[in-house]
């Protein structure tokens, strides 16, 4: 399977569906791909669940959805035993979690009791179920949306969750054409373009996918830009900085790099890779004193230290053998 002409399909089958967000589309498929999880944060009735719905029908994954709400329940999550009379035993009625692509609605609408209920599943793969591990399909793959306006009722995500996403997106609103185009495309519900979407990647070529995407070359140069950048976080001086990324965030930050590459076509990471993930795989990362002042601090922080880091020139394709 040559993995550039797989994902050129994928992505050809999400725009049949998907009108315009070409770069948040890359992300997701990067982050898929590297094993990680994404948090989209965004207004209602931006598209954010037909964007799961067409990438889970596109490589043929089940898909499962939990509309968070306060009175949710980790167990309706994750899932529950009941005894069955009929049976005269315990029976496991999985929850939604068991899916290959789950979309988490609304995550922050959740008590932080349930929000933990995914801590295990996102970063193990696993469920425990009355001391019982139950291993989840594979791929596992996690799109969790919040609002960014309504405050009301929520409950902030803690920075343990927060580190549990590999990156932090928005679909942002379309401009005036590709408003054009999503009229078009589906101001007739009797022509959805979502109904006639056809698969183009099995499961197994998704595994091989990511197989792939951990063998695109790291020159040890740009290793060290990328580590450069993750250790200015922690140096930074503001006021509002308590901490900077963790090495699981630079960790995350390596993987993520080496998948984006391979989505934009190439076997080899650039540092143009490494300076369009830096703000969405590491802005939430960052431990901030006074977050909801400014909610965009984090971010204008990772571009200050973008500025401030040298950008190593070199070039950066596989070096030749012998």
């Amino acid at each position: 399977m040559d993995p550039q002409k797989k994902l050129a399909e994928i992505k050809t089958a999400i725009s049949q569906v998907i009108v315009g967000k070409e770069e948040t589309i890359d992300c997701i498929l990067a982050a898929m791909i590297a094993g990680g999880h994404v948090l989209l944060e965004e207004l209602p009735g931006t598209g954010k669940t037909l964007l799961a719905k067409t990438l889970a029908k596109t490589l043929a994954l089940e898909f499962g959805r939990v509309q968070f709400t306060p009175d949710l329940m980790p167990s309706d999550v994750t899932g529950i035993h009941y005894y069955s009379q009929k049976e005269g035993e315990f029976i496991l009625r999985k929850g939604p979690v068991f899916a290959n692509i789950l979309l988490a609605d609304e995550i922050n609408r959740a008590t932080p009791r349930t929000q933990s209920s995914l801590l295990e599943a996102m970063e193990e793969h696993q469920v425990t179920l009355d001391g019982e591990t139950l291993l989840l399909p594979e791929p596992f793959f996690v799109i969790a949306t919040q609002n960014p306006i309504e405050s009301t009722g929520t409950f902030p995500l803690p920075e343990a969750q927060l580190d549990r996403f590999l990156m932090k997106l928005s679909l942002g609103l379309p401009g005036k054409e590709e408003e054009r185009r999503i009229l078009s495309r589906f101001g007739q519900m009797s022509d959805n373009p979502y109904q006639k979407l056809n698969p183009v990647c099995s499961r197994q070529e998704l595994l091989e996918l990511k197989q792939a995407g951990e063998e695109i070359f790291f020159h040890p140069h740009l290793l060290d830009y990328l580590i450069d950048i993750v250790q200015a976080t922690r140096d930074v001086q503001h006021f509002s900085v308590a901490a900077g990324v963790s090495p699981r965030g630079s960790l995350a930050f390596l993987k993520a790099a080496k998948a984006y590459a391979m989505v934009k076509g190439r076997d080899y990471v650039v540092p143009e890779d490494i300076r369009a993930l830096a703000v969405p795989v590491l802005a939430h990362r960052l431990s901030m004193t006074n977050l909801y002042r400014a909610e965009a601090l984090p971010e204008s922080v990772i571009k200050q230290v973008l500025d401030s880091v040298l950008v190593p020139t070199e070039k950066w394709g596989i070096p030749e053998k012998g």
